[in-house]
C-alpha cells in the first residue's frame, strides 16, 4: 500500500509548549519554536541540551508528553506515524546503512517498499547517486564496507532524498568526519541545499558549522530554548552570557585582528599527501584506503595543487597523472595575518589553502565565510 503524500511543501512547523521527561528529568522543557518553510534551522547546544529529542519528536520517533507539534497547521499526533516518517527525510551521524545490501538497494529501499517497479526505482537511485557526487556506474553495486566515511554519508543523504521529502531532519551528519572532510562536505551540502530548496532542521554542536550552514540558529541548554535568530543577531544581541560565550569566545571574534595563520591552521596529516606520479586510478584507491576525499599533490617536494575524489571519479581516463588535473592552491606563510588570508580566499572562492614555511608544508587553512563577515 502506498504511503499518503502528507505535504507537498512545508509552510511552517510549530512546536507549542512541548515537553518530554524521562523520570524526573526534562529532556525538553516547555519548548516554543517556529520553523519557517524553506529555511535551514540549526539546533545548537551541548550534549544533553535537548537537540536530538526535539528533532526526533518532529517525526514521532519520540512522542512528547505535553504540548503540540504542528506541520502546516496539522497536529502530527493525528497523523499515521509511518506515513509521517516516510514524508520526512532523516539523516544521522552513523548513517545506518544496511551492510548486507548494496548501495543501490540501500538508496532504493523506501521506493521499493512504496511499490515502485524496478525500472523506476533504478532510475531514481542512479539520479540521486549522481546528485550526491557518487557516479552510479561505480557505486550502485558496491557495499557500504567498500566506501569511505564521506562516501557513506553521501549515500545516507541520497537515501533520505529518495521520496523527495519536503522536510529533512539531520542529526550531526558530519560530526564523525575529520575536520578537512567535514569542511568539504559542508561546502557540497550548501550547493545541495540551494538546489533542493527544502526545509531542513540540522543538529550540530559545532558553532562554525552552525554559522556556515544555518539561516537561523536555535541555541538550547538544559532542555530549554535559550535564543533563536540569524547568526548576526546572536553575535550582536546575545540574550545572556551563555550565548555570548558560544558565538564570541569560541570563534575568537574579538581577537581576529591579531591572529596569524598558524593560530587557526589545521596541522597537515600525511594521509592527505599524494605523489604527482600517481595516476587517477591509483589516487582514488589510495584515498579510499586512507578514508580521505581530498589529496594534496607534491612533486619532488614542490606543491602542485589539490585533487578531490568527486572530480577524480568523474574522469574519463583513470590513467591520467593526477598532476595534470590538480587544481592550484593558495599558499600562506605561518606568520601571515589570518584575516587577510581568509579575505583573499573568500575573494577567489576557495575554502582551503596550504600553509608553507618556505618549501616545508606546515598545515592547511580552511576558511569560514561567516568569520569573514565579522572581520
Amino acid at each position: 500500500m502506498r504511503t499518503q503524500r502528507l505535504f507537498e511543501r512545508i509552510e511552517s512547523i510549530e512546536l507549542q509548549a512541548v515537553s518530554k521527561k524521562y523520570g524526573s528529568r526534562f529532556a525538553v522543557d516547555s519548548l516554543d519554536l517556529n520553523i519557517e518553510g524553506g529555511e535551514l534551522l540549526v539546533l545548537l547546544g551541548p550534549s544533553g541540551s535537548g537537540k536530538t529529542t526535539t528533532l526526533r519528536m518532529i517525526n514521532r520517533m519520540i512522542e512528547p508528553d505535553t504540548g503540540t507539534i504542528l506541520i502546516n497547521g496539522q497536529n502530527i499526533m493525528k497523523l499515521d506515524p509511518v506515513s509521517l516518517r516516510r514524508n520526512i527525510g532523516y539523516v544521522i551521524q552513523n548513517i545506518g546503512l544496511f551492510p548486507h545490501m548494496t548501495i543501490g538497494e540501500n538508496v532504493g529501499l523506501v521506493p521499493k517498499l512504496e511499490g515502485w517497479d524496478e525500472i523506476r526505482t533504478t532510475e531514481r537511485v542512479r539520479y540521486l547517486l549522481d546528485f550526491v557526487s557518487l557516479p552510479p556506474d561505480r557505486f550502485i553495486k558496491r557495499y557500504p564496507r567498500q566506501l569511505s566515511g564521506g562516501q557513506q554519508q553521501r549515500v545516507g543523504l541520497a537515501r533520505a532524498l529518495a521520496m523527495n521529502p519536503p522536510l529533512l531532519l539531520m542529526d550531526e551528519p558530519f560530526g564523525a568526519l575529520d575536520p578537512i572532510l567535514r569542511k568539504q562536505l559542508q561546502e557540497e551540502f550548501l550547493d545541495i541545499k540551494k538546489e533542493i530548496g527544502r526545509t531542513i532542521v540540522f543538529i550540530t554542536h559545532d558553532i562554525e558549522e552552525a554559522f556556515r550552514l544555518g539561516d537561523r540558529i536555535a541555541i538550547m541548554d538544559n532542555a530549554k530554548l535559550v535564543q533563536v535568530g540569524p547568526p548576526e543577531e546572536l553575535i550582536f544581541e546575545p540574550v545572556n552570557d551563555l550565548v555570548a560565550d558560544i558565538v564570541d569566545t569560541e570563534r575568537k571574534f574579538k581577537h581576529m585582528d591579531i591572529l596569524n595563520v598558524k593560530d587557526l591552521m589545521t596541522p597537515l596529516d600525511t594521509k592527505y599527501l599524494l605523489d604527482a606520479s600517481m595516476d587517477i586510478c591509483g589516487a582514488v584507491q589510495t584515498m579510499k584506503e586512507r578514508d580521505t576525499e581530498i589529496g594534496i599533490v607534491f612533486e619532488n617536494n614542490v606543491l602542485v595543487g589539490k585533487v578531490e575524489m568527486i572530480d577524480l571519479l568523474k574522469s574519463e581516463d583513470e590513467y591520467t597523472l593526477i598532476k595534470k588535473v590538480a587544481k592550484p592552491m593558495k599558499v600562506f606563510a605561518p606568520q601571515d595575518s589570518v584575516a587577510s588570508a581568509l579575505s583573499e580566499m573568500k575573494k577567489s572562492g576557495e575554502y582551503m589553502a596550504m600553509v608553507m614555511n618556505g618549501d616545508a608544508p606546515r598545515g592547511v587553512l580552511v576558511s569560514d565565510e561567516v568569520l569573514l563577515k565579522l572581520i
